[in-house]
């Protein structure tokens, strides 16, 4: 089977992390038989003026081969934060004759379109165009976020009702795409999974020295993610503050690690609530230097005000570290047992409570191992091979051919 995978959400050779568990999903589907897959990542346009951040997207790559799957990254034009419910469309047309001419070279079956909008829209429209299948899948904000508003809504339920199936990576999402009107039946729960051979346990202490943590007997506290206010940093930050007020001596030390605009705004906190000596942010690091951070955690905490299948959360767990996270989303999918975790309220007296719980706890390493390699990516891959199939067999083709 030849399947397009279509999205805006992949890394590429200025955002390496960008949408990294879309490409360690469908690198797990590259290895099954008879399986060839072919990776369009459209990038928004931006003239040539070095002005602001987006002025990174005229470096992007045009073409990348990663682990043998080629990877193309037309552009399409965006009007940043107007006409939003015209992107869909917008992104549709910009890319249509790049699709157009790669599908005469590479013929495909299905396309697997990942993010609901403006992405989803982008690819069922494609779907209709080449007179092929289109499988969406939900991540999380796609859903969470956009429903809210009420003409993106509508484009949503559209885009779903028009795809030939859905996946969703939780079934909170799955609670959320029903609720849109969308046939229980026609929706498949496929969580992400986690490589065992990548994030593993380790000796905390050479962790540390590893990362030139020099904490002497204190906690670790770490918490990964891009840096946003729906992540919760700040959350964290304040925690922190009342926890070295009830005990300086003990007070955890805390590593921040991800970047983002957000993060001046941390630095500010971390300065007026004179937590400095406890906290550093860390900025980004390549998704494989991760491990470190994670085994030299004593808790690994997320704070989400919304999620859909955090990653972070099976990582650390894979590495044998204990949760504390929020619970929202696909989280208490994730966190089933208090032998692997702790699911706590998005508030500071709360989390400060359940951390000093959690730090004191005596944690079972290898039941938190055993836990996290339930998820396997192989797994998540056969299942979301089975979705890709059966679009494929039940997709009657058309008579009329709109592809000339």
């Amino acid at each position: 089977m030849k399947i397009l995978v279509f999205t805006g959400l992949y890394p590429n050779n200025v955002w390496p992390n960008h949408g990294i568990f879309i490409q360690q999903r469908m690198a797990e589907v590259a290895k099954l038989p008879y399986c060839d897959i072919r990776v369009v990542v459209p990038v928004p346009y931006y003239p040539p003026v070095p002005i602001g951040w987006r002025a990174a997207y005229r470096k992007i790559d045009s073409h990348r081969i990663v682990d043998g799957v080629p990877i193309d990254y037309p552009r399409y034009v965006m009007i940043p934060k107007l006409a939003m419910a015209l992107q869909g469309v917008m992104l549709f047309c910009s890319v249509v004759p790049f699709v157009r001419r790669l599908k005469k070279t590479f013929p495909f079956d299905v396309i697997d379109a990942h993010y609901v909008y403006p992405d989803g829209l982008a690819a069922v429209l494609l779907g209709w165009c080449l007179n092929v299948p289109v499988v969406v899948s939900a991540r999380g904000s796609d859903l969470n976020v956009f429903h809210q508003f009420p003409i993106i809504r509508r484009i949503i339920q559209w885009t779903l009702s028009r795809a030939q199936a859905v996946i969703t990576v939780s079934q909170a999402l799955k609670d959320v795409t029903v609720g849109l009107g969308i046939p229980p039946e026609k929706v498949q729960v496929i969580p992400n999974g986690v490589h065992a051979e990548k994030f593993s346990p380790m000796f905390k202490a050479d962790a540390r020295q590893h990362l030139g943590l020099s904490v002497g007997e204190r906690k670790v506290i770490v918490s990964v993610g891009h840096l946003t206010p729906n992540k919760g940093f700040h959350l964290l930050i304040k925690t922190l503050k009342e926890l070295s007020e009830k005990s300086y001596e003990t007070t955890p030390f805390l590593l921040i690690v991800g970047g983002g605009a957000y993060q001046k705004v941390l630095e500010r906190l971390v300065e007026d609530l004179g937590v400095a000596q406890w906290v550093r942010l860390v900025g980004a690091v390549p998704h494989e230097q991760l491990i470190w951070y994670y085994n030299a955690a004593d808790i690994v905490c997320l704070m989400s005000e919304r999620e859909g299948w955090p990653n972070v959360i099976l990582e650390a767990l894979a590495c044998g570290r204990p949760v504390v996270a929020t619970n929202v989303g696909g989280i208490p999918e994730i966190l089933t047992s208090p032998d692997v975790g702790r699911l706590v309220e998005r508030d500071v007296p709360q989390l400060v409570r359940c951390l000093e719980q959690a730090l004191q706890q005596e944690w079972d390493v290898s039941a938190i191992v055993a836990h996290a390699r339930a998820f396997s990516w192989t797994r998540t891959a056969r299942s979301v091979m089975e979705v890709l199939t059966s679009a494929v067999a039940h997709t009657k083709p058309s008579n009329t051919s709109r592809q000339s």
